[in-house]
């Protein structure tokens, strides 16, 4: 039986998913996809998963792409349902109803952007490269890449981001907002796990409730986005953690959050 090309390690509640492909800096081929979407699946069922972080092995990419070799045999009708395959898990990884932080370092490059923009929380390396060059290749972004660099970084941004081919730096995607943090390499690792350790500290429940509301909410107009919050925040109301939360905070003591 073939190796899964997608590793998963626990720790206190968060799931390190680790894309496992470091001599083809971990491209994305159609085997890789599809154990990506299981590996989802399987830490959206496991009630004690409440953090996903997802990564890439070895020091020189977290993904530097689809996989060329592969996609330059396909016909227009496999190019097209290829693009529908990548679409379908980088959907599942933005709507999964708990926190997905990406672990970004070396290249993160077409495929492996698009891959990157779907996680919730983007913490990346200094020295980075982050684009969007399928133009080079006379191609175009197939994975998500034009519309969700448009809602993240504006339509200036997403049109040079594409139409140039050119990476910046991690200094220039944070600007742009499209990596919330950027640390020194050496300290990645532990810079992303101590934010997964304080998102699975927090109340699984009013997290979903946020995720729900920003991304839901942000696809449809003001007035609705308004009214899903407002039900999602009465609905907290009837939750265990929501007792928990305001009796610690009344007593001044650190909550202890069950996901109920």
């Amino acid at each position: 039986m073939t190796a899964s090309p997608v590793l998963s390690r626990d720790a206190d509640g968060v799931r390190v998913l680790t894309i496992d492909r470091p001599e083809r800096l971990n491209a994305l081929d159609r085997q890789t996809l599809e154990a990506l979407d299981v590996a989802f699946t399987a830490a959206e069922d496991d009630p004690q998963v409440r953090v996903v972080v997802l990564t890439g092995a070895g020091p020189k990419a977290f993904v530097a792409g689809a996989d060329i070799a592969q996609m330059a045999a396909l016909t227009p009708i496999q190019a097209h349902e290829f693009s529908a395959l990548g679409q379908r898990l980088m959907r599942r990884i933005e709507r999964l109803p708990k926190p997905v932080v990406a672990m970004v370092n070396g290249y993160a490059l077409g495929g492996g952007l698009e891959l990157a923009l779907a996680c919730h929380l983007r913490i990346a390396a200094e020295g980075t490269r982050l684009g969007q060059p399928e133009v080079g290749l006379g191609l175009m972004p197939g994975f998500g890449g034009t519309q969700r660099l448009l809602r993240l970084a504006g339509r200036g941004a997403a049109l040079e981001l594409c139409l140039l081919g050119a990476p910046i730096d991690a200094a220039r995607a944070l600007q742009l907002g499209l990596v919330q943090r950027v640390v020194a390499a050496a300290d990645l690792e532990t810079a992303t796990m101590e934010l997964a350790a304080r998102l699975a500290a927090a109340a699984p429940l009013a997290l979903r409730g946020i995720l729900d509301a920003v991304l839901a909410g942000g696809e449809c107009p003001l007035e609705e986005g308004l009214a899903f919050e407002s039900a999602r925040f009465g609905l907290l109301f009837a939750s265990q953690d929501m007792r928990e939360g305001t009796a610690a905070f009344l007593e001044k003591r650190t909550p202890r959050f069950g996901g109920h």
